[in-house]
This record gives structure tokens, sequence and C-alpha cells, in this order.
């Protein structure tokens, strides 16, 4: 945020994250902040995720009644969580003498469209948002969800929040949407596992997106799309310190990483599944009809094996995210029923990622992977790369060893990442 934007009369979007939001004092000193920006002279359209881990809780007690929970009406019950975050905050910022105003998913003009639990923004109606910030209002809209065709709530799967938040910033065309967390911004790898990690203060948006797909929570994939889609910073702070955070662009992003170091982070993610299609027919045509599944579902597939063929059949695997897994389960269980297969899963596996520029045209980095991994004992079973990402498949025991390895092996987190990664 800065003066002139506050002074111009531009509507800034901010997001607080579960995290940012997880008790009620931290709702009042986030309520502090965002009225210490309301006094200041900035008209603010804040999106709220649900508190803490409410949103498991809430998921728990549906599985805990039934084990396969209609999805509109699980949607429905997930929604709550944003929506009470939504009516909380408005009431702290009215306690902090900040007139506020909060949104349900029904009045947030947010419509989506696909399944329920994996929804897609497809339009964003910012009036009512508008008249209630130029009427001197905060307005607080609950993240994650929005309104199909039907008039039924539809979630936006984990972290929607932020992708609510760039969407409402596309809509207004601002050129910049901060999101507020619980770390000082996007690290060269997850500080939980490797405490040496450090913040990057600029990452291109096309490696941030890899990064998101990789397995970094810091950010929702999608909401990064948008981002490079409309040309929008997204400014990713720590909402309990003043740290400087990291800005994720697209302006002169194919500078910032012409060095001798092609690798900027690091990312994993523990929580994969392995499926495993055995089945009767050609390989082609298994695999065509996986992936027209896997698209009707919205259901990323990060790392593909190409089908084999065989005296028993063919083969297709590939490796999903747990929760996407647990959602095509049933749908991809009834396709191998169909051609006479049988579905494997195996949750034993996990991700790790050296995320970057240029990696194809470099392929001694996927050698280095390789070796480093092997001397301390850990074997992947497939490679997939890119120009932007190298990902490896290995055990899930292995994913924070091979994190810490690889963190160590490309020099990350020291003088050399910091004159890599700065502004031009």
């Amino acid at each position: 945020m800065t003066a002139t934007s506050e002074r111009n009369g531009q509507i800034l979007v901010h997001k607080y994250g579960g995290s940012s939001l997880a008790t009620t004092r931290h709702v009042r000193a986030v309520a502090e902040r965002v009225g210490a920006a309301h006094r200041a002279g900035a008209q603010l359209i804040v999106v709220v995720s649900a508190q803490g881990n409410r949103t498991d809780e809430l998921y728990r007690a549906a599985t805990e009644l039934a084990p396969s929970p209609p999805g509109r009406e699980l949607d429905q019950l997930l929604a709550t969580g944003e929506t009470a975050s939504a009516a909380l905050m408005s009431m702290a910022l009215w306690q902090h003498g900040v007139p506020a105003v909060a949104l349900t998913g029904a009045h947030s003009g947010i419509l989506a469209t696909g399944p329920h639990g994996a929804g897609v923004i497809v339009a964003v109606d910012t009036e009512p948002a508008i008249r209630h910030a130029r009427s001197g209002h905060v307005v607080v809209v609950p993240g994650f969800q929005g309104l199909n065709e039907a008039g039924d709530v539809i979630t936006l799967g984990r972290g929607g929040s932020d992708t609510t938040a760039v969407a409402i910033a596309a809509e207004l065309g601002a050129g910049r949407c901060e999101i507020h967390t619980d770390v000082d911004g996007v690290f060269t790898a997850d500080p939980r596992v490797v405490p040496s990690a450090e913040v990057m203060p600029v990452v291109p948006v096309d490696v941030m997106m890899e990064m998101a797909f990789a397995g970094a929570k810091v950010m929702h994939s999608r909401a990064v799309e948008i981002a490079a889609m409309h040309d929008i910073d997204i400014h990713v702070r720590n909402s309990g310190s003043t740290a400087a955070g990291t800005v994720i662009t697209g302006r002169n992003g194919g500078a910032m990483l012409e060095s001798e170091a092609a690798v900027v982070a690091v990312v994993h993610d523990a929580d994969r599944v392995r499926v495993t299609l055995r089945s009767i027919g050609p390989g082609e045509e298994i695999a065509a009809g996986v992936f027209q599944l896997l698209a009707k579902h919205s259901v990323p597939a990060d790392v593909e094996m190409f089908p084999e063929r065989s005296a028993a059949g063919s083969r297709v695997e590939m490796a999903l995210g747990s929760a996407d897994a647990r959602r095509v389960r049933q749908a991809m269980t009834e396709f191998a029923h169909e051609r006479r297969g049988r579905l494997e899963f195996d949750d034993s596996v996990g991700m790790v990622s050296v995320v970057g520029n240029g990696l194809l045209n470099r392929p001694e980095y996927t050698s280095r992977m390789l070796r480093a991994l092997g001397a301390n004992g850990i074997s992947a079973s497939s490679i997939s790369t890119s120009q932007l990402k190298i990902s490896l498949t290995i055990p899930a025991a292995e994913v924070v060893l091979a994190t810490k390895t690889l963190h160590d092996e490309f020099e990350l987190g020291g003088q050399r990442t910091k004159r890599q990664l700065a502004r031009p």
C-alpha cells in the first residue's frame, strides 16, 4: 500500500489467512491494522479465510456423519467458516471505530462453476462492494466460495480465499493485491523444514505458479494464474509484522533470473498419492479416458507416467494431491471397473521439486539432484522436467531430508541467492 494509492480513491484488496485470524486476539490485531489503513484514507475490501483449523473441523464433523458427504451439502457447510470470519472481522472493526460491512457468500458477487469442492471463478460483480467502500465502509468478503448457476454455494478448493482476493482485484483493475499470512513472504524453501531458508524479495509470476503447483502452501495456484493474466502484482506479507515481504510480479520477470544460478527455490509436498490403473485395452485410449475424467472433476495431475502396454494389458500412473485423489476415487474406480481393470492407490509417496528458469537447458541440474539425493539413500521413482521446474517422486518419509539436501546442493539462502533475486 502506498500513500498515493490511499489518496487517489483506488480501492485496495487485502486478504487475511486463517492463521492470521485464529483467535479473537488475532482478529483484533488484524482489525487494528486494517483500521489504521482506513484512517489513513484507504478504501478497502478485505477477504478473509476461516479461522485457524475451522475448515478441517467442519470437514471432520461432516465425515463422522457421512463418510462420503454429498458435495453440495459439504460445500454449504464448509463455506460457513469464512462467513463467520467475515462477521467477526466486521464486529472487531466497529469496535475499533471503523465502519464496516460483512457480506455473505451469496452477496459477494462471485459466480463460480465446476464440481463442488473445486469451483472455478467465472465472473465477479463488485458493484455492491464498491458501493459500500465508496460510502466509507471497510467491506469484508468471505473467501473460498461463490455461487453456481443454480444458486448453490460452491467452494474453490483449499487456498481458495487467495483466488477470491486476486479475482476481485482483477475486476477492480487494481495493480496489486496484498496477501497477509503468518510468514514473512515466499521463502527459498519451507522455513519450518529448512531453517536457513530466506525470503525472496521478488519472485516472477511464472516461477510462483510452478512453486504453487509443486506444493508451496504460501499461495493458491489459481490465484497466481489470475494475477498473471491480469498483470497484478501480489504482495505477500506477514500480518503480524512490518517485514517487507515478497512481491510476485510479471513485470521484468525474465531479467530477474539472468544469473549463473538457475534454481531459486526447493518445494516439497509429502501429501501425494500415486494412482495406478491396470486395465485391458490400448494404453493411449485408457490414458485419454483418465485425463478426460480428471478434467471433468477439475483435478490437475502434476506428474504423469506414460502408459505402458504388455501382455497383461495397459498401465497408467500419475501422482495426485491426496485431497484430489479422494475426490475422484469413486469415479476412477467406476472407470477401471468398466474396463475390467484394477485401481491402486499408494499414499506413501511425496514430491520434491527445484524451481527456477531455463532448467531444460541445464540437464546437469537434474543430474545434481539425483546424485545429491542418491548420496543420502533417496531414490526417485519418476522424474518430470520443464523449463521452470524439475520434480521427483520419492518416498513421502524422505521428503524433508530431500528438501534440506537440495537446498544445500544449490546453495540457496545465501548472498548468492539474494543477488540473484534482486530487482534489476
